[in-house]
């Protein structure tokens, strides 16, 4: 497997005004990364969104640096102002901006945000028929130019790992399939291991997480963490540092015969690029010890 990054893991640097977008790549490939993911279109300039992509592409190009996925949000379900319609046409022009990027993979949202946010709906079985639906509509456009699709077990409300299994089951589109994203079933309060073994034979990327995880029945550890949809309390961490069995992920996704991408999102309170390179080096050995 090779190892690429997101540049959602730079994001402090980029609100900072430290590097651009752009400029990750670049970075990324000083780091020793294998590739580059886009995480949405963040112009520095006045660029639209298309002008921006194609100039992602043409300096991944220059610098021999694949672009490994295009990741973006969307909603089925309360996006668009609950057009269900409007979000499925929005997200077709994203895959137009994905082809313009020169992306092969791209992650979509289906849905996200509590459960008591979307009362009008039973619940995810209620939800199933219209989120597969719209990913099926995606699908089948991108299909036509070559690019895959995923979602990934993200949001909250379509995070475990039986949910997003049962979503790529009710597409059953074989150009869809997940971004099994190994630290994000914490949110869901599941247990990372068990779930990526349920949901590995239908990986088509994967990110590489890590949480530090503390108990809702401890006090509030304060800045920094957030909720999980239970309420214990979540960090991001540096890859290796946290409590996501990373080894133990890999291992499940290897054992599936998933043999792409593994890319790092950073999302802890480190310094980014030290975070990255302890992640990189870690990372990189977990994968030689279970090769």
């Amino acid at each position: 497997m090779k190892v690429s990054v997101s540049t959602y893991s730079y994001i402090q640097l980029i609100n900072k005004g430290v590097l651009t977008q752009l400029d990750c790549i670049s970075k990324a490939k000083e780091m020793g990364f294998d590739a580059i993911e886009i995480e949405s279109i963040r112009p520095h300039d006045d660029s639209s969104p298309m002008e921006y992509a194609k100039k992602l592409r043409d300096e991944a190009a220059l610098l021999n640096m694949p672009i490994s996925s295009f990741t973006f949000g969307a909603d089925f379900l309360t996006g668009s102002n609950g057009d269900v319609n409007a979000e499925i046409s929005r997200v077709k022009g994203m895959i137009d901006i994905a082809e313009a990027l020169g992306a092969k993979i791209v992650r979509h949202d289906a849905t996200y945000g509590y459960p008591q946010n979307l009362r009008k709906y039973r619940g995810f079985e209620d939800a199933l028929p219209i989120l597969a639906d719209a990913c099926r509509q995606v699908t089948e456009y991108a299909a036509a130019k070559g690019i895959r699709t995923t979602v990934e077990n993200h949001g909250f409300f379509s995070q475990d790992s039986e949910r997003v299994e049962k979503l790529v089951n009710a597409v059953a589109h074989e150009n869809f399939g997940l971004l099994v994203d190994m630290g994000n079933f914490l949110c869901a309060d599941e247990d990372p291991a068990i779930a990526v073994g349920r949901v590995a034979p239908y990986a088509f990327y994967a990110h590489a997480k890590d949480f530090h995880v503390k108990s809702c029945m401890g006090p509030n550890p304060g800045q920094g963490f957030f909720k999980s949809r239970n309420g214990n309390y979540l960090r991001g961490a540096i890859i290796g540092h946290g409590d996501v069995p990373v080894r133990h992920c890999l291992t499940a996704l290897k054992k599936a015969g998933y043999d792409s991408y593994i890319a790092i999102e950073f999302e802890g309170m480190e310094e980014p690029i030290m975070a990255l390179s302890i992640g990189l080096e870690n990372l990189r050995r977990y994968l030689t010890e279970i090769e």
